[in-house]
């Protein structure tokens, strides 16, 4: 059995998210307590205490997102279930992040602190409004590639995550987006609806986040992982720490390649695949990929339980 531990992205969010670990784990809480402690905020508040609108905000939801997976892996690690115990580590966008820090690439405190920065960045990269993502059901990826094109005329829309095989997003200028909605119902797109975010992430209108994210990148140490990490850009497994600084800059503008990275650690033997965080959103993108590979859910005391049970 090979397994691959696989970490949330935006969307997860929950207001009490990762409290049920925290409270029965000492080694939870502290992660909750070092990621307060990197921003100068209790964060923790916000996520258990807090209001969802607020927790939302793309600034706050990815660091949250980022606690509460290696909450959850601390919590594992407690009960025997290590990160050594993965053959490969892989993340949905923000998610790549936290799958560094579990693979110890990254430490807590410089993933907090990056992803407040990225969530800003991306933020701020486009004046509100101005842009837009969509989500497009049940048209082949070729499919979605023409439609991101022929929308554009001279704006920008492009391929921005490749979730499944029977889901993708595009994303870019607010009109285009639009435009690739309607093309996309004629295409005979089985749902293709515009989504309810704050800015259009992966694609090229984030140009100015990246560079954003280049030099608080250039400003941390990043280590060989533990485990490889499968690129979001490349899907595929990469371990030399120079080459994942470069791709998590590229990410920022670049496709999320959920799908291919699925079929990809498929193809290296992984049988099974243990979502460590909030939500099951990528537990139902991989039973669509890859039918053959196990999903397993770790985000609450339960979870775990029904680890160690086997």
């Amino acid at each position: 059995m090979s397994i691959a531990y696989v970490f949330p992205g935006q969307g997860a969010q929950t207001i009490g998210m990762g409290q049920a670990l925290a409270e029965a784990y000492p080694a939870a809480k502290a992660i909750f307590d070092e990621v307060d402690d990197a921003l100068g905020e209790k964060l923790s508040k916000l996520v258990w205490d807090g209001d969802i609108e607020t927790l939302t905000l793309t600034e706050n939801a990815q660091p949250a997102l980022m606690a509460t997976s290696l909450a959850a892996l601390k919590a594992l690690e407690a009960e025997g279930f290590g990160i050594e115990g993965a053959s490969f580590v892989a993340g949905h966008s923000l998610g790549e992040y936290s799958a560094l820090a579990a693979a110890e690439s990254l430490s807590i405190a410089d993933t907090a602190r990056l992803l407040r920065i990225r969530g800003k960045a991306m933020q701020t990269a486009v004046p509100v409004g101005e842009g837009a993502m969509a989500a497009i059901l049940g048209l082949a990826f070729e499919q979605v590639a023409a439609v991101a094109q022929n929308a554009a005329q001279g704006q920008i829309c492009q391929l921005a995550n490749e979730n499944d095989p029977s889901q993708m997003v595009v994303s870019g200028s607010k009109a285009a987006v639009e435009r690739a909605v309607d093309l996309a119902k004629e295409a005979g797109a089985k749902r293709a609806l515009m989504l309810p975010v704050s800015a259009p992430f992966h694609c090229t209108l984030m140009v100015p986040a990246a560079a954003k994210m280049a030099a608080a990148l250039d400003a941390v140490e990043i280590k060989a992982p533990k485990v490889p990490l499968v690129s979001n850009v490349l899907a595929a497994g990469v371990s030399d720490p120079g080459l994942i600084r470069s791709l998590l800059v590229d990410q920022v503008t670049g496709r999320v390649r959920w799908r291919t990275s699925v079929q990809w650690m498929a193809a290296q033997g992984v049988t099974e695949t243990w979502e460590i965080g909030a939500g099951k959103a990528l537990s139902g993108m991989i039973r669509r990929i890859e039918k053959e590979v196990t999903v397993r859910n770790i985000g609450t005391p339960d979870d775990i339980a029904a680890i160690k049970a086997g």
